[in-house]
């Protein structure tokens, strides 16, 4: 019988499953989603590395061929011209491991996930506080 693959408890615990040229890929694009949103805190969901802030933030995980990046549908949505020479779909997108990464969109993505959660965070915060009509 096979045995079923282990899920990481940490993205250390990911990373480290990826060979060395793939972990390095994956280590600057943790770092630069740290870097994006510095309050955000680690997490695996889905079974791949998760940013949270106030819910999920993005995800991002390693194939054989490319990474995949899930900043949700309004971040590919925003990005959608810059975004235009890879792979996507509604919340996703590939960047192929033959090619360079693009860590400053992804830190600008990163940014615009960080503005919206801190935005719709702020909004549930101040309808909690108004009185009832």
């Amino acid at each position: 019988m096979k045995k079923k693959p282990e899920v990481p408890k940490t993205i250390d615990d990911y990373i480290a499953a990826f060979p060395p040229a793939v972990q390095a890929i994956l280590e600057q694009v943790r770092s630069t989603i740290r870097k994006a949103a510095p309050n955000a805190v680690e997490a695996i969901k889905y079974h791949i590395p998760t940013f949270e802030l106030h819910g999920n933030l993005v995800h991002f995980a390693a194939f054989t061929s490319h990474i995949g990046f899930y900043p949700t549908p309004s971040g590919i949505a925003k990005f959608q011209k810059a975004l235009s020479a890879y792979p996507s779909a509604k919340g996703s997108v590939q960047f192929p491991l033959d090619r360079p990464i693009p860590f400053v969109l992804i830190e600008r993505i990163v940014e615009f996930r960080v503005k919206e959660a801190m935005a719709r965070h702020s909004g549930k915060s101040a309808r909690g506080n108004r009185p009832a009509t």
